[in-house]
């Protein structure tokens, strides 16, 4: 499609389209600071700090102070922690529950609906795959077009491939649930939607050779036609009974009663359509085909179409411009005759592909101005086109770039009108009360909180209290929290809100108590390490703030554990922490968000020693040696300043990312490496890695095997293995995955590679019982540094019933690795009961994400028949945690007790985590079963 020939298009009598206030375009460079890969939107330090005048003791020399620190060193009084912008719960087992109990129970047409209910249920969880797997389901199970485009959009917003270089908003990746093409077939086929699509085979010759208007020859000859319709001074000769067949009035004018079923020419001048618009009108009667036609004459039909209740043509009309839509120009030109003349097929290609184009396509106010007024969300309500579903992404999309702005708010507001169910109006209404109150509108946060709390949800309660704190209500907020805490079960959250109205023992009280039932919760920590600088306890400080960096990472603890190393003149700790922050957020703004991060960098980079590429190389080993997570990433952001095109950086850096379950970043730099990639073979690793990583295990295997074809490499090998060895092996199958990793051994790579090969073949080894050969592969890999490889050995030494080497292992682990909860936890395996618990107190420290210490201890504690304490040990961890093992073994510890109520609530919990997971079915089934019988003997 020519784009010149819709251009001419706007010449002709064009819809006003939809008066709306203006919508500004958002700024890119909006986007500042605290959104890393791995934090909520919110969560920054710059916002809770100020200025502070007093320079801290502990630094000597001030003019290097005066640089590093302008803005000082935060202070308590104003740190907060941030109202998250997604719906949280009180009783989230409960919640995931009911979730999977009505998918289970509702009708296939209503399936989608719930799965997008279950993705915003999880977003609190902060797992990309379970948002991806829980929109994916959403679009398998959708039935309307409106609904298939917008999900489609979504899930390719969700998997940043607009930042694929060389990649179009319209490419489809060969199944249906990603093409654009199928997501215009409305009808339920759940069944299909990971098949091929067609879009990709060779399209058929074309039989005949189009023919422009004007030059065909005449559409009825005069011999032919038996009447004419008259547009000015021409006529258009035609066979009454083919334009009879069009519609009803036309049967009707030309047959019944009417004077024009007596005449032989009518007059047509009024009816606004071209003299070619007739005649395209005739040889469509005739034919039913608009091949021959340009764009703007398919227009002319389709208004006349609706003119005269041509319900064939128009829908003839419909889907031929709907399928002449290819990008955002094109799709603005059509939008508006689509919105007037009731297209639906039109307005959703049109929708497709500047949804498509999210989030670049937030940045045109031609764009904006179809969605954000009311006038917009009506004019798309007549057609069908306007939904929860989509305002719900397109706030989301706007959230994420610039919570502030005007568009959001008004993408909120449109949001909430259209919500219908309970779930859409607490999101809708929580959401708008999150950007009220970082625009620092707090009255009208006050309201929306208040409307979402009184919606039914409670942790909306939390920003009411917030506000009216920020509105000079201290006790009135310190009350709400108060009753809170009275009325509900109580959870991390709510002591950390209220520790915010209350000072001294009492507000440290509190924060000790929401990090005993929520570690997680980052605000505790920074308070109280900002609290131990106030005290001029820097080290300890420093202790404190890497409690939760050792477990969760986060740009805003980075940047604080930063400014503590700058008061130390601890310049490479802090030159450290910057560079590990920049790789999570590249446009991460320190100082109260005013200054780029590498401005800091380039400050810092003058007091520290300087490293060549080699040093870089050596720094980077010791640091993967030592299990430095952190430091490593901090090593290769220096190496990518000095060389940013390389692509096997970034693909380490992705790796380090996803250790420290940063997956949104480690994705983008996946991205990267393949942007960057200098051959053809790289570059398919790099995209089977996307694959695989966000879950097309086959598409990801068929990358591997195409890479190899071109080139044998160590990484095409390594991904072939790994994504082989994903699943259950059989014995010819961990054969091949062996060769596979043999092959990838015998081809060039460096030795942090290397090493993560010989591992995973140690484990393979393992696998088959061939615990010698395992052996020899373990200690390969430690002869070149992968020190990980003493737990695989631990291993190998324990099923040889070498107990002692086991725990001895373990213990060199234990000293080398920096980040060495994992290793504690291992080591338990190998040694009595009293110094396993002591291991796994400690793992728990180190780390409290980590699952095993809570089931081992509630194993312990169910086997010496303290079954309430096993619950309470296990329901711990659960009320920050929902794991999938942690609700499956509390189900059995219910199970056995003959709690069925719980053993359902549980099971079910689980199986909305992981809905293939067979044990936890079976188990679900028996105490339906149960529950079942008992009702029935009642």
């Amino acid at each position: 499609m020519q784009h010149n020939l819709f251009t001419t298009i706007r010449s002709l009598k064009v819809v006003d389209g939809c008066k709306s206030t203006q919508v500004y375009a958002l700024n890119p460079s909006a986007n500042a600071a605290g959104i890393g890969g791995c934090i909520g939107v919110g969560d920054k330090l710059h916002d809770h700090l100020r200025v502070s005048s007093i320079r801290s003791q502990s630094i000597h020399n001030s003019s290097i102070s005066d640089i590093l620190l302008p803005y000082g060193l935060p202070v308590t009084d104003l740190l907060e922690p941030p109202i998250e912008p997604y719906l949280k719960f009180v009783n989230f087992v409960d919640i995931l529950a009911d979730v999977y109990r009505r998918l289970d129970e509702s009708p296939p047409l209503d399936k989608s609906i719930i799965y997008l209910e279950q993705c915003t249920v999880f977003r609190c969880l902060s797992d990309p795959k379970l948002l991806r797997r829980s929109l994916r389901s959403a679009r398998q199970h959708a039935v309307d077009v409106h609904s298939k485009v917008v999900l489609s959009a979504w899930l390719r917003f969700e998997r940043r491939e607009d930042e694929l270089d060389g990649s179009s908003s319209m490419d489809c990746s060969g199944r249906k649930i990603q093409c654009p093409k199928d997501s215009l077939v409305a009808g339920y086929d759940p069944d299909s939607v990971y098949d091929p699509c067609l879009c990709r085979r060779s399209p058929p010759e074309a039989a005949d050779v189009e023919v422009p208007m004007g030059q065909e020859e005449c559409s009825t000859s005069n011999e032919d036609g038996d009447m004419s319709f008259c547009i000015g001074d021409e006529e258009v000769r035609c066979v009454r009974y083919h334009i009879a067949s069009l519609s009803r009035p036309f049967k009707a004018m030309l047959y019944g009663s009417f004077t024009e079923s007596r005449r032989e020419t009518i007059n047509f001048t009024q009816n606004e359509i071209s003299v070619k618009g007739m005649q395209a009108v005739e040889i469509y009667s005739r034919t039913r085909k608009l091949d021959w036609f340009p764009p703007d004459i398919v227009l002319e039909l389709l208004c006349f179409a609706n003119r005269f209740c041509c319900e064939e043509m128009k829908g003839a009309c419909d889907a031929h411009l709907a399928s002449l839509v290819s990008n955002v120009d094109d799709a603005l030109i059509l939008v508006d005759y689509g919105l007037e003349e009731m297209a639906y097929l039109l307005v959703a290609s049109c929708l497709q592909v500047i949804l498509r184009e999210l989030p670049k396509a937030l940045y045109s106010p031609n764009v904006m101005r179809l969605f954000c007024s009311l006038e917009a969300k009506e004019r798309l309500a007549m057609v069908g086109h306007a939904s929860f579903l989509l305002y719900y992404f397109l706030s989301q999309v706007a959230m994420e770039d610039d919570m502030k702005s005007n568009m959001t708010v008004m993408l909120l507001e449109r949001m909430g009108e259209c919500a219908v169910l309970g779930w859409q109006k607490k999101l809708a209404l929580h959401q708008l009360g999150c950007v009220m109150l970082e625009r620092k509108e707090y009255k009208d946060a006050q309201k929306w909180f208040e409307a979402a709390a009184e919606a039914g949800h409670v942790y909306s309660l939390a920003g009411v209290a917030r506000t009216k704190y920020k509105r000079g209500h201290k006790y009135s907020a310190y009350k709400q929290l108060n009753s809170l805490i009275s009325e509900y079960q109580p959870v991390g959250w709510m002591y950390q809100e209220r520790s915010l109205y209350c000072i001294g023992k009492e507000r440290t009280m509190d924060l000790q108590t929401a990090t005993e039932l929520d570690p997680t919760l980052s605000f505790p920590y920074k308070y109280r390490a900002v609290a131990m600088v106030e005290e001029n306890m820097f080290g300890a400080a420093i202790s404190e703030i890497n409690k939760i960096i050792g477990f969760k990472v986060s740009t805003d603890c980075l940047e604080l554990r930063a400014w503590f190393c700058i008061a130390l003149e601890d310049y490479e700790g802090a030159l450290r922490d910057i560079r590990a922050l920049l790789t999570l957020d590249p446009n991460y703004m320190i100082y109260h968000g005013k200054v780029h991060g590498e401005y800091l960098i380039e400050l810092l980079r003058q007091q520290v020693q300087q490293w060549s590429q080699a040093d870089c190389w050596m720094q980077l080993y010791d640091r993967w040696s030592s299990v430095d997570d952190i430091g490593s990433l901090a090593v290769v952001h220096h190496m990518l300043a000095n060389d940013p095109g390389k692509s096997l950086l970034r693909f380490r850096q992705s790796l380090l990312l996803l250790r420290l379950n940063c997956q949104k970043a480690a994705m983008r730099s996946l991205r990267l490496a393949r942007n960057h990639s200098s051959s053809e073979h790289e570059r398919l690793v790099y995209e089977g890695w996307i694959l695989y990583d966000t879950g097309h295990r086959e598409e990801a295997l068929a990358k591997a095997e195409e890479s190899i074809s071109i080139q044998r490499s160590f990484e095409a090998f390594f991904l072939k293995a790994y994504a082989l060895a994903d699943t259950s092996l059989d014995t010819e199958s961990s054969s091949y995955v062996v060769q596979l990793l043999e092959e990838a051994l015998r081809c060039p790579s460096d030795g942090l590679r290397k090493g993560q090969a010989l591992n995973n073949l140690g484990s393979v080894y393992v696998d088959c019982d061939k615990l010698d050969l395992a052996a020899d592969c373990y200690l390969n890999a430690l002869n070149i540094r992968h020190t990980r490889a003493h737990q695989g050995l631990a291993r190998v030494y324990h099923l040889k019933n070498q107990r002692k080497a086991a725990y001895d292992e373990m213990t060199k682990l234990i000293e080398k690795a920096r980040n060495n909860a994992s290793a504690y936890e291992k080591r338990s395996e190998y040694c009595d009961r009293d110094m396993a618990r002591s291991d796994l107190s400690m793992a728990t420290q180190l780390d409290p994400l980590r699952t095993y210490p809570y089931r081992y201890r509630a194993a312990v504690l169910m086997d010496d028949h303290k079954e309430a304490e096993a619950i309470a040990e296990l329901s711990r961890a659960i009320a920050f945690k929902p794991d999938l093992q942690l609700l499956h073994l509390r189900a059995a510890f219910h199970d056995s007790m003959g709690d069925i109520a719980s053993t359902l609530q549980d099971s079910e919990a689980a199986l909305c985590l992981d809905p293939s997971h067979t044990d936890m079915l079976e188990l679900r089934n028996k105490a339906w079963e149960r529950a079942t019988d008992q009702q029935e003997k009642k």
